[in-house]
């Protein structure tokens, strides 16, 4: 699994194809993910001491099938690869451009 917490992705099928957001939380033993602004759910809140009840409106989680992380250079979605560094530290790089995507 190449996508990490905080990466850009664009979403490739469903019915929010098209729309680009921030990763959110990543579920690894269900291959899942949560992105900003994309698949809002409504959820009915109990009321407790700190939450005021109601229907809620949250990002949902896609498959991770359905998205490509998007290269700050290229600005395409692209795919991964993988390159080690002289310090022998493994880094993820463009397959388009061959721009680092780590810091």
């Amino acid at each position: 699994m190449n996508i990490k917490k905080g990466d850009t992705v664009k979403v490739l099928a469903g019915k929010e194809k098209g729309k680009t957001g921030k990763v959110l939380s990543i579920n690894r033993e269900d291959g899942r993910i949560v992105v900003e602004k994309v698949n809002f759910i409504k959820k009915h809140q109990r009321p407790d001491a700190r939450v005021k009840g109601g229907i809620v409106q949250k990002e949902g989680s896609i498959h991770l099938s359905n998205v490509m992380l998007l290269c700050g250079k290229c600005e395409k979605e692209v795919r991964i690869g993988q390159k080690k560094l002289d310090d022998g530290k493994k880094v993820r790089v463009c397959r388009k451009c061959g721009e680092t995507l780590d810091e």
